[in-house]
């Protein structure tokens, strides 16, 4: 069989006829209101009644991913440790460009925080191309001599967690928070296990799943929390 063959038709999924009239025009909060209102429902009690709640609903909600409320992993006190180094002036690194772009700016700078990505700098690329590892790796050892207080959310490269988890291992940095979200195939499930084992506080989510996406609304729903915007 070829393969196009084996792709799902339109009918699979319904194949009801729509027209305009059956879009609703709702404001983009309603939206996510009526969003959020339809993964409670949906999700039920399976949904932990504490501060993780937020966290687990947005992901969710970006993702359209129920999954999530089996592999989304906290360490104890996480988001409590994550929401005290924020009110701190914590400083968010990513992994990648999308990632940062992704961070609500309002909110980061309402906390008085600050987001950084070094992915695209000329010194990180020096660096990994003349040591022949993973930009994203140096990109850690580069956040690690900042003095500031740090997040590091990581929903790309597993290099990134591994680096991490090196560095955290030999006492050359503390992060106040972990977020393992990156999504793939080689070395994604174990780098998030290794950040499991360390005494950072962690939001990981376990599996192949994940994504600069997740990392990001993550990040906002910390954020949110903290300037009660949503």
């Amino acid at each position: 069989m070829d393969r196009a063959d084996k792709l799902a038709t339109p009918s699979e999924f319904g194949g009801n006829k729509v027209s305009l009239d059956d879009i609703e025009r709702l404001s983009p909060m309603e939206i996510e209101r009526r969003s959020f209102a339809i993964i409670s429902r949906e999700a039920g009690d399976r949904i932990p009644d504490d501060n993780r709640a937020m966290i687990i609903k947005r992901v969710i909600h970006t993702s359209a991913d129920f999954d999530y409320l089996d592999t989304l992993c906290f360490s104890d006190g996480a988001v409590e440790a994550a929401l005290e180094a924020l009110r701190g002036g914590a400083w968010i690194i990513t992994d990648t460009n999308m990632a940062l772009s992704g961070i609500n700016k309002p909110s980061l700078k309402k906390a008085g925080c600050e987001a950084h990505c070094f992915m695209a700098d000329e010194d990180v690329a020096r660096e990994a191309k003349a040591r022949g590892v993973t930009r994203a790796s140096v990109c850690v050892e580069k956040a690690a001599a900042l003095t500031h207080p740090l997040i590091y959310a990581v929903g790309n490269a597993p290099t990134a967690l591994i680096r991490l988890y090196e560095l955290i291992r030999d006492g050359r940095i503390h992060p106040k928070l972990v977020i393992g979200v990156p999504v793939g195939f080689v070395n994604v499930v174990q780098s998030k296990e290794l950040i499991m084992q360390t005494d950072v506080p962690y939001i990981v989510a376990r599996g192949r799943k994940g994504g600069s996406n997740v990392a990001a609304c993550i990040c906002n729903a910390l954020l949110y929390e903290l300037d009660g915007s949503r």
